[in-house]
């Protein structure tokens, strides 16, 4: 197998790309190398086979959608109240709005999983691993509410990411004078998060 690091995450970058565009039925090599501007059989050349791509992309995805570290230090110096767990929410939302392709590529990662076991396997281990480091992340943090309101939280963030990627129009109709996505975060949060 090929060992240009550089190479081999522009490959990956690429199979994002073709996952969030065309579905995982769409992710080939071929298209992977078409995506990537490369000759093709170079991606054939870095993984072993789809499902080792499909594994790279999960790592990938979880690395490149993480918090800015900066950002996440400069919200972390507010008070640790239910307005901070607004901001760091209304970070999350920015970040899937800046990085749509990265995110409906992890959409579709979640609907591959449904149907291959050992991707299921190993990407319900990392979203696991996610939730579990935001649970010890809202503790250790002093945040209000425990691990239970983290889960809920959870839950009724992805909803709302995923009707904010995939159907934006659904929702404003349906609650006329609440901003989309930015006031949903508030009221999530406020029903969510306990006022501490």
């Amino acid at each position: 197998m090929a060992g240009n690091p550089e190479r081999r995450a522009s490959l990956v970058d690429a199979g994002v790309e073709v996952l969030a565009r065309e579905g995982a039925r769409g992710l080939t090599f071929r298209a992977v190398d078409a995506a990537a501007g490369v000759p093709v059989g170079t991606a054939s050349n870095y993984f072993t086979g789809r499902d080792d791509l499909l594994r790279q992309i999960d790592v990938r995805l979880h690395t490149r959608l993480a918090p800015d570290p900066d950002a996440l230090a400069g919200l972390m110096r507010r008070p640790r109240d239910r307005a901070l767990v607004a901001a760091l929410m209304h970070d999350l939302m920015g970040r899937v709005t800046a990085d749509r392709t990265g995110y409906l590529a992890l959409l579709e990662m979640r609907l591959e999983a449904t149907r291959r076991p050992e991707l299921r396997a190993s990407y319900t281990e990392s979203v696991r691993g996610e939730l579990t480091f935001g649970m010890r992340f809202h503790r250790e943090a002093g945040l209000p509410g425990g691990d239970e309101t983290v889960v809920v939280l959870y839950l009724a963030m992805l909803g709302l990411i995923l009707e904010h990627l995939t159907l934006p129009g659904v929702l404003d109709e349906i609650l006329p004078g609440v901003a989309v996505p930015a006031g949903l975060v508030e009221r999530v949060v406020a029903v969510v998060v306990p006022d501490a």
